[in-house]
């Protein structure tokens, strides 16, 4: 698995993760500090990468549009820093690998860890083509 650090998050992410044997890189490596959300998304789902951020737009994208990737994982907490919930997040990352890898949204935040697998469809109502 990759994971593209986004610039809301440190940069010391990418040593973190790197030590621990996930290949990752920080936006600012790879692209424009001032790219918008869509292309961090398109090149992410493009290079077969992890998006890694704190930022809601990307998962609401993801829900708005249905689309099945690339996959989010997103931490929901007041300390961003490895120092503080990198061990949640890899421990995270171990678990939900295969959901990661097929395509999914996964929050993390103080208490847990929540799934969403993409893509992510409206609910039906009666008579409504499923």
């Amino acid at each position: 698995m990759k994971l593209v650090v986004d610039a809301n998050l440190p940069p010391k992410w990418v040593e973190f993760l790197s030590a621990r044997g996930v290949e990752a890189v920080h936006w600012a490596q790879v692209g424009d500090l001032r790219a918008t959300d869509a292309t961090i998304m398109k090149w992410a789902r493009d290079k077969g990468y992890v998006v890694f951020t704190s930022d809601l737009d990307f998962s609401a994208m993801l829900a708005i549009g249905g689309a099945s990737g690339p996959s989010v994982l997103q931490v929901r907490t007041q300390d961003v820093f490895p120092e503080s919930i990198g061990a949640q997040v890899m421990r995270v990352l171990l678990e939900q690998s295969e959901a990661l890898t097929s395509g999914a949204i996964v929050t993390i935040d103080e208490i847990a860890a929540r799934v969403r697998i993409l893509p992510i469809g409206r609910r039906h109502g009666a008579g409504e083509p499923r």
